[in-house]
């Protein structure tokens, strides 16, 4: 009988190094010794901060292709459909929060880094759409590396037409609120991500345009430890709130509820 630990029950914490039991993560999926989060499923997320049996998710009907013939593309979008079971990196649905009906949406890192391509730009301007149709305010979940680079200029075109959705739905005098979490960088913070009636992030969460690292060599200097940081950024008031995971739920319910004149 071996004296080793099971497969899966031990993991090492990808901020601070320490081994971590899988118990010790709890349902937020907080590290016990640095207290940083690990990135989120879509489906995890949902469990978070949704009710109870309250989700309906919304049927898109969208899935990416190489229209570009980009090599290899078809292959990493297959590998990235069988390793997290969604057919693009973005859920949407109905859903309550604290018992306030709302639409929701949902960017999952684990398809493709959560990139903006073809398919997540439709997957949100039908989430806009839903939302004036059904008269519902919207609470999106941002997570996301930025444009996906294998669909190139149509992935930036993105941008644009998710802010033309964003703009029809504003016109119908409903709520928007945008949780920015780890990471939240390149087209996606440039675009939509910082366009909601309420923005907040999550505590810890990398919010940029290009990442430190390509910074650092282009400008040849040393940043700030807090550079992109979430804290660093609601100082400058670039957001409304930075607000701890176990508390999200509770803070998106609050606002729901205010804006909705309950």
């Amino acid at each position: 009988m071996s004296h080793l630990p099971a497969n899966g029950t031990w993991s090492k914490c990808p901020f601070c190094n320490a081994h971590v039991n899988q118990l010790e993560w709890g349902f937020y999926k907080q590290c016990p010794h640095c207290h940083r989060y690990l990135r989120l499923t879509a489906q995890q997320r949902i469990n978070q901060v949704v009710d109870a049996n309250s989700f309906s998710q919304i049927d898109t009907n969208v899935e990416s292709t190489n229209h570009l013939n980009v090599p290899e593309y078809t292959q990493k979008l297959a590998k990235a459909h069988q390793q997290s079971g969604l057919d693009e990196a973005m859920v949407i649905g109905q859903a309550k929060i604290k018992a306030q009906p709302t639409l929701i949406g949902v960017m999952d890192t684990h398809f493709m880094m959560g990139t903006l391509n073809t398919a997540v730009g439709m997957i949100i301007k039908q989430l806009y759409l839903e939302g004036a149709q059904r008269r519902l305010p919207i609470v999106i979940f941002i997570a996301s590396g930025g444009a996906r680079m294998q669909e190139g200029i149509y992935s930036l075109l993105q941008m644009n037409t998710i802010l033309n959705a964003k703009r029809a739905f504003d016109q119908q005098d409903l709520f928007s609120m945008n949780v920015l979490t780890d990471p939240t960088m390149g087209g996606v913070s440039a675009s939509f991500a910082f366009e909601g009636d309420i923005v907040i992030a999550e505590k810890y969460t990398q919010i940029g345009f290009a990442g430190r690292r390509v910074i650092e060599t282009i400008s040849n200097e040393q940043l700030p430890v807090d550079f992109q940081d979430a804290d660093h950024l609601k100082q400058h008031g670039l957001l409304d709130d930075v607000i701890e995971r176990a508390a999200i739920a509770d803070y998106v319910g609050k606002m729901l509820k205010l804006h909705q004149g309950e």
